[in-house]
C-alpha cells in the first residue's frame, strides 16, 4: 500500500516570462491538476505539507522570475521533496530572445525585469527588454539545468499543451525518450538534447507522386527504406542512443529529447521518428513530436 507521500506527485513549470507558461498550467487544470501560480520558493515546502494533509494526489505549480532572490532554494527544496519519495517533474518553457521581444510588443505587457518607462524611445524599450531577458536566463540557468525544456518559439497554444499533457503522463521514475522532427528552415529547437541532420539524405520532395505525402505515409517509408544512406543513418543513430542511454538513466536524467531535422520537417525527419520510437519502446518510455505536421 502506497503511502500519501507517495502518491503526490508535483509538477514545476517554470521559464521565461512570455513563454507559455500559463498555457502549461490551463493544460494540467484540465487533467485535474490542482494548480497555483506565481508560488513564492519559500512558500513550496509548506504548500507541499498542507496538500499532503489535504491527501493531494496531483499539484502543479508556477514559479517565476518574481521571485529572483528566493530561486536559489529551489534546487535543493526539490531535492528533498523527491528524498521523500514524491514524484517531482520539472517543465522549463523557453523561447528564443526574438520571439519574446515580439510577444511582448504584440501584447504591450511589461517584461517583470524591465525598468523602461513611455519616455524612452522605441529603440531604447526593445534594448532595454532585450537586457531584461537576458538577465531572465542568467537567473533561471540552472533551473533550465535540472528540467525538461520545451521551446515554444514557434508552438501553437494547443501544440504546448498537448505536449505538456503526453510529458506529465509518463512515468516520473523512469528516463522518457521524446523524438522530435523538425525542419531546419524554421529553426533548430532549443529543447534538444541531441540534433542529427539528415539533410543529406534522398528526399522524397523531388518525387512527384511522393511530394505532397509525409513520412507517415506508407509510400513514402517504403522509398526510404529503400535507401542505403537512410538505414545506414537510423543505424547509426540507434547505435549512438544504445551507447549512451543507459549513462543518461544513470545520471538520473528524467527526459532526452532528440531532435531529427531536414529541411522541411515533413519526410526524412518524420520517417526516422517514427521508426526510432518502434526501436526504443520496448527499453524506454517515448513520446514522438511532429513539430512541423503538428502546427498544421
Amino acid at each position: 500500500m502506497k503511502t500519501e507521500t507517495e502518491n503526490l506527485q508535483i509538477v514545476l513549470i517554470t521559464g521565461m516570462s512570455g513563454s507559455g507558461k500559463s498555457v502549461a498550467l490551463h493544460a494540467l487544470e484540465d487533467v485535474g491538476f490542482f494548480c497555483v501560480d506565481n508560488l513564492p520558493p519559500e512558500l513550496l515546502v509548506p504548500f507541499v505539507e498542507l496538500e499532503k494533509a489535504h491527501r493531494a494526489s496531483r499539484v502543479a505549480i508556477a514559479i517565476d522570475v518574481r521571485t529572483a532572490t528566493s530561486l536559489p532554494l529551489l534546487p535543493e527544496q526539490l531535492s528533498a521533496l523527491q528524498k521523500q519519495g514524491i514524484i517531482v517533474k520539472s517543465l522549463f518553457l523557453d523561447a528564443t530572445t526574438g520571439t519574446l521581444v515580439r510577444r511582448y510588443s504584440e501584447t504591450r505587457r511589461k517584461h517583470p525585469l524591465s525598468q523602461s518607462t513611455s519616455e524612452h524611445s522605441a529603440l531604447d524599450q526593445r534594448r532595454v527588454l532585450v537586457d531584461a531577458i537576458e538577465l531572465e536566463r542568467e537567473l533561471l540557468a540552472v533551473l533550465r539545468e535540472q528540467a525538461h525544456v520545451i521551446d515554444t518559439s514557434i508552438l501553437r497554444s494547443s501544440q504546448l499543451q498537448g505536449y505538456v499533457k503526453a510529458l506529465i503522463s509518463t512515468p516520473g521514475e523512469q528516463l522518457t525518450l521524446v523524438f522530435e522532427s523538425f525542419s531546419f528552415k524554421r529553426g533548430v529547437p532549443d529543447d534538444a538534447d541531441y540534433v542529427f541532420d539528415v539533410r543529406m539524405l534522398p528526399n522524397p520532395h523531388y518525387e512527384p507522386e511522393l511530394r505532397h505525402l509525409t513520412g507517415l505515409d506508407q509510400p513514402v517509408a517504403a522509398f526510404l527504406q529503400d535507401q542505403a544512406d537512410v538505414v545506414q543513418m537510423l543505424d547509426h543513430i540507434q547505435q549512438f542512443l544504445n551507447h549512451w542511454l543507459d549513462a543518461l538513466a544513470r545520471d538520473h536524467r528524467s527526459y532526452v529529447t532528440v531532435a531529427i531535422g531536414c529541411t522541411g520537417g515533413q519526410h526524412r525527419s518524420v520517417y526516422l521518428v517514427e521508426r526510432l520510437v518502434k526501436l526504443f519502446a520496448d527499453k524506454w518510455v517515448t513520446l514522438k513530436r511532429h513539430r512541423e505536421l503538428d502546427a498544421a
